[in-house]
């Protein structure tokens, strides 16, 4: 059995709400604490909640099972929760409840606010709402380490357990979930598996374009295209073209392995070169960008260690594109763009495995920002 949790990442909805509020057909079940709801006085109803007993389901489903996670010894009586709630106003007011009777049991908290998160716009909800929980929820794990935190998916809207679970299987987290129903909370453990990261290292530049909001043109990448692929990301109509968008399933993919890779890098990437060239551009005008080009390509060079040369063999003055590096057969192709005009060139480097190709350009994408 694992340790007791020390750091507990939970999900907040509104089921608190559920029994404050009087709905159609029936009454508030803490009547007592309706007006003082109605009125924003949150402390005065987190004290009425607080003295409910811990096995009275007025308390919600959010605290219900944390307190279960503590009663059965999954987490420590002072464990550190975060709540995250959506960017509503009845899940603003549930989660200062929570988190005010959490404070009076012990535990530090947090609360974070997940932008986008609410039910009136569900394409928002999906394409970005979904995904900055999964920033938020990895950053966490990240913060405080595996070891000892948990997620505890409970409360809010049922696609947030999905997407929890699949955070946990890919940073190696249990994930805990309760339902009103049941007589306590079930697990969700790491599973022994782990996903393909020779896949994210090819696709690292797609991924990290969209992570960084950049529209990727789905025939720039129909050609080397992985259906394994098509659970990363959302297809989008604009103008008579089709875009790839970021899924929430492909930001926990990109989340989990571009850190992975930065502890990892040194082992994977190939020796750095004894030998380097000048960058070749091609002869032509080049709409009078050649010497930002050149000073681009000579970057490339200089910083990365194991580059040995670049030299451009595309030229297209009217047509940005989103700014990656890619496995083009056997070569390392970099496409890089001012948002006018985009060029693109091949990359030499040490490596002679595919396994250093595929590092190489994982790496040079992470260095992507710092070129910009």
């Amino acid at each position: 059995m694992r340790e007791p949790l020390h750091t507990i990442l939970c999900t907040v909805g509104t089921s608190l709400v559920g029994h404050i509020t009087p709905a159609a057909g029936r009454p508030s079940a803490l009547p007592d604490v309706a007006e003082a709801w109605s009125e924003g006085d949150f402390e005065a109803v987190a004290r009425r909640v607080a003295a409910l007993g811990p096995d009275d389901r007025r308390t919600g489903a959010e605290l219900q099972s944390l307190y279960d996670l503590v009663a059965r010894g999954h987490a420590r009586p002072d464990a550190r929760i975060e709540l995250f709630h959506s960017a509503t106003p009845d899940g603003r007011a549930a989660a200062r409840v929570v988190a005010e009777v959490l404070r009076r049991r012990g535990h530090p908290v947090e609360l974070h606010e997940v932008e986008h998160l609410q039910d009136a716009d569900p394409k928002r909800f999906r394409s970005k709402g979904l995904r900055v929980l999964v920033k938020l929820l990895c950053r966490a794990v990240r913060a405080w380490g595996t070891a000892g935190t948990g997620i505890d998916a409970t409360g809010g809207y049922k696609a947030q357990i999905a997407v929890a679970v699949v955070i946990g299987q890919a940073l190696g987290v249990p994930v805990f979930y309760r339902h009103e129903r049941f007589p306590e909370v079930i697990s969700f453990p790491p599973l022994p598996v782990s996903l393909d990261y020779g896949l994210w290292m090819r696709w690292s530049g797609v991924l990290a374009a969209l992570d960084r909001g950049e529209w990727v043109r789905w025939l720039d990448v129909a050609d080397d295209w992985e259906p394994v692929m098509e659970t990363m990301v959302e297809r989008v109509a604009l103008e008579e073209s089709e875009f790839l968008d970021l899924s929430a399933m492909g930001q926990v993919f990109h989340e989990a392995f571009r850190h992975r890779f930065r502890s990892e890098a040194d082992r994977l990437l190939p020796p750095p070169a004894t030998q380097k060239s000048q960058p070749r551009l091609t002869d032509h005008a080049w709409g009078g960008a050649r010497t930002r080009i050149g000073a681009l390509l000579a970057r490339v060079v200089d910083d990365t260690p194991y580059v040995t040369s670049c030299r451009t063999h595309y030229w297209n003055p009217d047509l940005p594109s989103a700014c990656l590096f890619r496995l083009r057969g056997e070569g390392i192709e970099g496409v890089w763009s001012d948002g006018t005009w985009t060029v693109k060139f091949w990359v030499d480097t040490t490596a002679v495995t595919p396994g250093q190709r595929e590092a190489c350009v994982a790496d040079l994408n992470a260095r992507v920002a710092q070129w910009r």
